[in-house]
């Protein structure tokens, strides 16, 4: 039996990583909770911050390489749940793999109002991006998810535990489906 991929993205503070550790630890079936930041920072020389213009190049092979984790995973029957900064315009890979193995596949979006965002996100450790810049321009890949708009949750005023009930909730109904 295949495991089901359900993307957990949205800007930095969102929430993603507290929202995606309880999704995949409370899971009734054997889940893994992909975490993408750990890709990142296995490169150890030549690592561009992804936000970054140059970081193209770098950006898309990493996604390839977190994606292909997913689907291994997957196919071998535990659910995934992606913890990162997935922007849609990196959903093709994920779709490409979903429908290659068979796979369903949920996307969705973690969007607080972004002086939420920029709060947390600024209140996270020293090593964590804490420039209002670039908070308030990644938060901008978010704040119009055009055909997938449905697929973004406010969770402005909600706790953790409700947000990660709200996922669970949305994914069960199929409201966050991509394949």
């Amino acid at each position: 039996m295949k495991g089901e991929v359900i993307v957990v993205s949205g800007p930095p503070g969102a929430g993603k990583s507290t929202v995606a550790r309880l999704v995949a630890s409370q899971a009734e079936r054997a889940t893994v909770h992909l975490v993408t930041d750990q890709f990142y920072e296995a490169i150890r020389t030549g690592f561009i911050p992804p936000y970054l213009p140059d970081a193209s190049r770098q950006n898309d092979v990493v996604v390839d390489a977190y994606v292909g984790a997913a689907a291994t995973y997957a196919r071998g029957g535990y659910d995934v749940v992606v913890d990162g900064v997935v922007g849609p315009h990196y959903l093709p890979p994920f779709r490409a793999a979903a429908e290659a193995d068979g796979l369903t596949l949920s996307y969705v979006a973690l969007r607080p109002a972004l002086e939420t965002t920029i709060a947390r996100a600024q209140n996270r450790g020293p090593e964590s991006l804490r420039d209002e810049g670039a908070l308030t321009h990644m938060y901008g890949v978010f704040a119009d998810l055009g055909a997938l708009e449905h697929h973004a949750l406010d969770t402005t005023g909600q706790s953790a535990a409700a947000t990660a009930e709200a996922v669970r909730m949305g994914v069960a109904a199929g409201r966050y489906r991509l394949s």
